[in-house]
């Protein structure tokens, strides 16, 4: 089994976090940007779109990467990843991970299943898999299937999300496994980074916080959004996509759906009313976002805002060191 050290030294982590793969929001000017301030930054397969994209997203970022490496030899970039979803309905799945073969994507996160045959084709170039779980159970059918890290999606995280509190999942999860894992749900911070790692992960798995950064493909209106958020305007509901997702009830308003008095019917029976919003789609118009919103409060480079939290990171760990010295 792979130490969370040697997943750390082998991606060339400046920073212990990882930029969540964030659907149609992250693509390679956010991961190019994340690598080079020292974070994994990843993406998911489909939002490279018709699917013969992928290869050119492949090829701009692994060229840039190491364009980035030979003029910065003493601040090379982290590596990057590539979210592959791992479900039947997913028919480019075969297509995608030939690419990543291809390409040797240094690290393949699954999600919604998970394949030995999809570990295996990673392995065989080197490459680390790490699965999306959101159970103790899921977590054991991950590593039985030979995944070399966990990301455990709590309560809180944006877009598909977990329903256990992080305290409960990472315990569980930390109980029998002492590999690799990070932790996603609403971390927005370095010291929710360090606070991941206090309470048993190795990793911060951050996301919602970068949609607003200028390189994420998220429309103006949504960046706004974003930024004038709380918590309590985070809206989780099966509604819109079968399974639990956080969103921005902003968004949901937007689609002509009351975000306090939603429907009880199945999600492809959904009766958009709002003006101009009757063909409104969950992602690309009902915007994904986890609770960790209220922690971001201006637009800015997603390399500046990396730095921020690594800089609110290390001041973390100087006051939790000073909190715990002796008196």
């Amino acid at each position: 089994m792979i130490t969370a050290a040697e997943v750390a030294r082998r991606l060339r982590m400046r920073l212990p976090a990882f930029g969540a793969p964030m659907f149609l929001v992250s693509g390679p000017d956010l991961v190019i940007a994340q690598c080079k301030a020292g974070i994994v930054g990843a993406f998911p397969a489909l939002n490279a779109r018709p699917a013969s994209q992928l290869d050119e997203w492949l090829h701009r970022i692994t060229e840039e990467l190491a364009a980035h490496d030979r003029d910065h030899p003493d601040a090379p970039a982290a590596a990057f990843g590539v979210n592959q979803i791992v479900a039947a309905s997913n028919d480019r799945l075969e297509h995608d991970l030939e690419l990543c073969v291809k390409w040797k994507v240094p690290v393949v996160i699954t999600s919604l299943g998970g394949l030995e045959e999809v570990n295996a084709a990673v392995h065989g170039y080197g490459g680390l898999t790490f699965h999306d779980v959101i159970s103790d159970r899921f977590a054991r059918k991950a590593v039985a299937r030979g995944a070399d890290g966990l990301i455990a999606v709590s309560a809180g995280a944006g877009g598909a999300t977990g329903m256990l509190s992080p305290f409960a999942l990472v315990s569980e999860i930390r109980a029998w496994y002492e590999g690799p894992l990070a932790l996603s749900g609403a971390i927005a911070t370095g010291r929710g980074i360090l606070a991941a790692q206090a309470m048993g992960a190795d990793f911060g798995y951050v996301g919602s916080a970068f949609i607003a950064t200028d390189e994420a493909n998220a429309p103006d209106d949504y960046k706004a959004m974003v930024l004038a958020a709380k918590a309590d305007d985070i809206l989780n509901s099966k509604l819109f996509t079968g399974i639990p997702g956080n969103f921005l009830k902003g968004a949901v308003a937007r689609a002509g759906l009351d975000p306090d008095n939603l429907p009880d019917v199945e999600p492809q029976r959904i009766d958009f009313g709002a003006d101009g919003a009757r063909d409104a789609r969950p992602w690309r118009d009902i915007w994904g976002c986890g609770q960790g919103v209220g922690a971001v409060a201006s637009a800015m480079p997603a390399g500046a805002f990396t730095d921020r939290l690594a800089a609110e990171y290390e001041a973390a760990r100087r006051e939790l060191a000073d909190l715990l010295a002796p008196r």
